[in-house]
């Protein structure tokens, strides 16, 4: 991506995070990052590649963040609540809530390109909460992960409120895997 690309890539993530993506266009998001509509078409094609660009750059950061929280668990079963710990890192610079969510709910179209990245991110994370846990030698996998999953995307939904959910979020989420993890595992 060119220096330009990369501009509007980062005026895009600010605009669309803190206003919303239906509620940002393309001239404020080219007055923002210094170039013009004609450069931003040019790198983008359209608004819904540029909003698929800063989903597909904020879910790598996400992703990458994630994997280095569970790379540092001491033990399989702490990594499998490590994106809950990822999650509080991560929120500390990101306080209107989850971007994918946001995303979807204002992108409720399956067949738009930046839908499909937020609900890819989601089932990615399902997926490592499930292989996470059948590795921690969870007895049920599966069913842990979607309690994990709903507890944590929780977590999020309730970030922009006047109270800290992740204290409760964490402990909760530990103890759904030490009720899982077979004795002696």
């Amino acid at each position: 991506m060119t220096a330009a690309g990369l501009r509007i890539v980062a005026a895009a993530e600010e605009l669309f995070y803190e206003r919303g993506i239906t509620s940002v266009g393309v001239d404020l998001i080219a007055e923002h990052s210094g170039v013009t509509k004609r450069t931003l078409y040019n790198q983008f094609g359209s608004k819904d590649n540029l909003v698929a660009a800063y989903l597909t750059g904020r879910d790598q950061r996400w992703r990458a963040l994630v994997r280095t929280t569970v790379d540092s668990c001491g033990t399989p079963a702490e990594a499998v609540t490590a994106p809950f710990d990822a999650l509080r890192s991560w929120s500390g610079a990101n306080t209107r809530g989850c971007a994918f969510i946001n995303a979807l709910a204002e992108l409720p179209d399956p067949s738009h390109p930046a839908h499909r990245i937020a609900a890819n991110q989601k089932l990615w994370l399902l997926d490592l909460f499930r292989e996470l846990a059948a590795g921690a030698g969870c007895s049920h996998p599966a069913t842990l992960a979607v309690q994990l999953l709903v507890l944590h995307e929780g977590a999020v939904a309730t970030q922009p409120l006047p109270f800290d959910s992740f204290p409760e979020s964490i402990a909760l989420a530990r103890a759904l895997v030490r009720a899982d993890v077979p004795p002696g595992r």
